[in-house]
């Protein structure tokens, strides 16, 4: 793993024995001697975790950090604090103002190393996110981005603390539950099933299990896809250094040592609350990009991008198990004089409508799509010429016996619809000759007089 590690002090030997070490990682490693210089390499998208000084001179660490994590460019970028400072309330500060950790000079080399490794794989999953979203930004990522941190509000969240000792968990239950819905599991197995099933935003775990490995736990976490982004904050002895490495570099995203100052624990688990938030968020963008770039923003059908890229696979599969495959595509009659008598909005009221109906006559295996205009195709598997003749011809009918009710009720508009049916034919036959069959059969339906259907055998 390699990543850009900035390293901001004002002390050149502290500068130097902290790039000596990251570069034997492998790390690439730049440096500033002040914060402005910071700023700047940071606003250039120049690195990917900033190992940040906090006593320096004219702007200290925190300033920096606030700074960072108030600019919506740089407001992801991890920032590790370090410091001689080793006091809660130190710690409670440099979190209220973004710092993902702390550490405490002299530096521990493989707490550094184990750390920095940490943060670079979690940036690179939320970073992955934000790639995926990137396009999304006409639904509304561009506005996410934009977002200061401190507006996801990490209130009345769901953790789940796992931690078989009483004299434990209880002082953690009794400052969490304050603001937010705790869950305890003593026992991990079913902790497990319900961080899968139950919708946690954080799990709470101890490191000093007694009946079951805590590390595993934290390794099978990770390995689920319903728990891979689920933030975990582990709780360590002083005597768990090594614990408290191993879980890191398994993906455990915090930890906070006993004993427990109160503030902390809330710093903490707010700043991993909002992390949660924002990872959330990114997914449903995905998740509507998605569904937007293969619908129909109109109709709700399918799109022709969608129909493009599933219909090959129709008919391969067709062809591999040797099963029918059908199409036709439909054109509703002289739908530009409804647009012109009626207005474009009218003309939508017909589409929406006409998607409805055509919802209504195919099954659910079929593939409806609004192909363009008041162009509609719909796919059907298993289907062979006389059946997908018969389900289109059941759609013209439909289409024809009941006149569209538009412009609030006050018209009803005589609607008909041609039809072009095509099967697919053969091993060797293509999904572009499937569509231009289908399409040859609907130009004979217009050119006989439309409110008709046609098969491509008959065109």
């Amino acid at each position: 793993m390699t990543a850009r590690i900035l390293v901001v002090d004002d002390i050149a030997t502290n500068v130097k024995l902290l790039e000596a070490r990251l570069m034997a990682e492998y790390f690439q490693v730049l440096t500033a001697s002040n914060g402005r210089d910071a700023l700047e390499i940071c606003e250039k998208g120049l690195c990917d975790l900033v190992l940040l000084d906090v006593m320096m001179p004219d702007m200290d660490g925190y300033e920096v950090c606030q700074r960072l994590k108030n600019n919506p460019k740089t407001s992801f970028l991890p920032v590790v604090m370090i410091t001689a400072l080793d006091l809660p309330e130190d710690r409670v500060k440099g979190l209220e103002c973004g710092a993902d950790d702390f550490l405490t000079k002299p530096v521990n080399d493989l707490a550094l190393i184990t750390r920095v490794k940490s943060l670079v794989r979690l940036k690179s999953l939320t970073d992955e996110l934000r790639l995926r979203a990137h396009t999304s930004k006409d639904f509304g990522l561009e506005k996410l981005i934009s977002r200061n941190s401190l507006e996801f509000e990490p209130k009345e969240r769901k953790i789940l603390i796992v931690d078989d000792l009483p004299s434990s968990y209880e002082k953690v239950v009794h400052v969490l539950a304050r603001d937010h819905s705790v869950t305890v599991a003593t026992d991990a197995q079913q902790a497990l099933f319900r961080a899968a099933e139950e919708g946690f935003d954080v799990v709470v775990v101890s490191l000093a299990l007694g009946e079951y490995d805590p590390l595993r736990f934290c390794s099978h976490l990770r390995s689920l896809e319903r728990t891979r982004l689920l933030p975990i904050l582990a709780i360590a002895d002083y005597e768990h250094e090594m614990k408290i490495i191993r879980a890191l570099d398994l993906g455990v995203n915090d930890y906070i040592r006993r004993p427990i100052d109160p503030n902390e624990l809330l710093a903490r688990i707010h700043s991993q609350i909002k992390r949660k938030i924002y990872n959330d968020l990114l997914g449903d963008s995905i998740q509507q990009s998605i569904e937007m770039s293969v619908r129909d923003g109109l109709t709700g059908l399918h799109n022709r991008r969608y129909l493009d890229s599933y219909l090959g696979e129709m008919v391969k599969s067709a062809q591999l198990n040797d099963k029918p495959l059908s199409l036709f595509i439909c054109d509703i009659d002289r739908f530009k004089l409804v647009n012109d008598r009626h207005g474009h909005d009218v003309g939508d009221e017909v589409i929406r409508e006409f998607s409805g109906r055509i919802r209504k006559n195919v099954r659910n295996i079929d593939i409806a799509c609004r192909y363009g205009g008041e162009e509609f195709v719909v796919a059907m598997p298993d289907t062979d010429t006389n059946l997908a003749a018969i389900v289109a011809e059941r759609l013209r009918s439909e289409i024809a016996a009941h006149p569209f009710i538009v412009a609030g009720g006050s018209k009803q508009l005589p609607i008909t619809v041609s039809v072009g049916v095509s099967t697919l034919q053969g091993v060797d036959d293509t999904q572009s000759k499937l569509i231009k069959r289908a399409d040859t059969a609907l130009y004979q339906a217009k050119y006989n007089g439309r409110n008709q259907v046609m098969s491509d055998h008959a065109a």
